[in-house]
């Protein structure tokens, strides 16, 4: 089996696991119970994280303005209006960094409160001596500047204190906590989840523990919770039941135990951390995080998350309606020359992999002949395939027969940039592409999208060999690691001139 390597430090250390996707052994009957049971309606915390963000930004702006117009009717506007954004900006930042925005800080009063005021503080006197070292202290009130911070102050202290109510009836109704398994078994664990139980009760849902000893060291129950499995099997119980957190319960001196557990688990899109209640070394505060009061190491994070989330959804819906409504007049002449080449429906649909490696139906034009057409993509198209027919062929080619997903993207299974989806059964020099590159799964920690850093450096079309697959993977996987909305405008902004210098792969 070929190997990727997008986290060098655990990859080179990989242990020849079954893979997740082969047939193996079933769940337990307790893991079956959890992932049959319903899932309690929850609210995403990155989404409250990333809402709270924009809704706190947007009112200390409208206030600055609304102060400015009302002092001066709106004179100076122009001015004005970058100052006051750039300081919103600048407190979005320092609430950030100061850890403001988070849930467990939105829970408390005193420590929020003070965080953000003092953040707030910062942001004005930045803004002053900005102002006085660039001389543009003339068309800036004094007035303006000491109502804007008196008034921020009291909008920011009330908004948190709004919040602070509504995360904590939001907590009550257990629609805050993550959905979390340990990883681990034994005394250990009794203590971890007994420092659960104690700080991280509002935080933390725990469904139960994996862990790959079936020894005395690791009963069966843990303080009331059961052991659902070995560690390869929370792979298959991750992808059908949601899981937000995985909590290690493992010494720092096991190394190689930790190593085989995140090569397992790194193709999941889950948070792992590492409890530090094992470990005999002490570091300073900085070097944890904490969930609750219980102090972590950050061995994982879901690749998109908190503030980037929101980024990201508000970016496939604007280029989705906008690439909609630009490329209809393309879309209903694609769709006229299908219908007048050949008989069948103009649509072809097929499953796919999506997030998590959650089937998702997307939708394409129809390329080839109604009577040749392959659902499930046992045969790779090649060049000259006589099951294409002239329309067909154009549309590939240009990528044209791709556009309907732009439906799929407003209904959330994809987004403009990601991975490419692949079909089932797709394969490489007669392998699976999930039997052919080992980490293959990875590029679902993503919404997989329309068009790709694989597609724009000319890894589409046929996909023959191992080592063309290779590519794509390598190439999605580091889309994955060094994402950011710049990266996906660039992607955006280059897809058009791919598909024009990089097509010679596409039939």
């Amino acid at each position: 089996m070929y190997r990727v390597d997008p986290k060098q430090a655990v990859l080179e250390h990989v242990s020849k696991q079954p893979n997740a996707s082969e047939p193996g052994p079933s769940l337990s009957e307790q893991a079956e119970a959890i992932v049959a049971a319903p899932v309690e309606r929850r609210i995403s915390g990155a989404v409250v994280v990333g809402v709270a963000q924009a809704v706190e930004a947007t009112l200390l702006a409208a206030l600055g303005y609304g102060i400015h117009a009302y002092m001066s009717g709106g004179d100076q506007a122009v001015f004005y209006v970058p100052v006051i954004l750039a300081s919103c900006l600048l407190a979005n930042l320092l609430f950030n960094a100061a850890r403001a925005h988070r849930i467990a800080s939105y829970r408390t009063v005193l420590s929020q409160l003070a965080r953000v005021l003092i953040g707030w503080t910062v942001v004005m006197v930045v803004l002053t001596a900005t102002l006085f070292v660039f001389k543009a202290g003339d068309p800036v009130s004094r007035m303006w500047l000491i109502s804007w911070y008196a008034g921020g102050a009291v909008l920011l202290a009330g908004f948190r204190l709004g919040l602070r109510a509504l995360v904590g009836h939001w907590t009550k109704l257990g629609r805050l906590r993550r959905r979390t398994v340990i990883v681990g078994g034994g005394k250990d664990a009794e203590t971890l989840i007994e420092q659960i139980n104690t700080s991280a009760s509002d935080d933390i849902m725990l469904l139960g523990l994996f862990d790959d000893r079936i020894d005395d060291r690791s009963p069966e129950m843990v303080s009331g919770y059961p052991k659902l499995g070995k560690v390869a099997k929370l792979i298959e119980f991750a992808r059908r039941t949601p899981v937000d957190l995985v909590m290690v319960s493992m010494p720092l001196s096991a190394e190689k135990r930790v190593l085989d557990m995140l090569t397992q688990l790194w193709v999941l899109p889950v948070d792992i951390r590492l409890s530090a209640h094992m470990s005999k070394l002490k570091f300073t505060s900085k070097a944890y995080s904490y969930v609750g009061d219980i102090a972590v190491f950050d061995m994982a994070d879901r690749p998109i998350s908190d503030w980037n989330l929101v980024f990201k959804w508000v970016f496939d819906k604007v280029v989705a309606l906008t690439a909609l409504i630009l490329l209809s007049p393309i879309m209903v002449v694609t769709a006229i020359a299908i219908k007048l080449e050949s008989k069948g429906p103009v649509f072809f649909m097929q499953n796919r992999h999506g997030f998590n490696n959650e089937l998702i139906k997307i939708y394409k034009f129809r390329s080839m002949r109604t009577d040749m057409l392959d659902h499930n993509a046992v045969k790779q198209v090649t060049k000259d395939d006589p099951r294409v027919t002239r329309v067909g062929k154009f549309i590939r080619k240009t990528s044209i027969d791709e556009l309907p997903q732009l439906f799929n993207v407003l209904k959330g299974e994809l987004s403009i940039v990601g991975p490419r989806p692949h079909a089932l059964q797709a394969k490489a020099d007669n392998q699976l592409y999930y039997e052919a590159v080992e980490g293959y799964f990875a590029r679902h920690r993503v919404k997989p999208g329309m068009t790709g850093w694989a597609q724009v450096n000319g890894w589409r079309g046929e996909t023959d060999t191992i080592d063309k697959i290779m590519q794509r993977v390598n190439h999605d996987l580091h889309y994955i690691e060094h994402w950011s909305i710049l990266f996906d405008l660039y992607i955006v902004a280059i897809t058009p001139i791919s598909l024009i210098s990089k097509s010679e792969n596409a039939y």
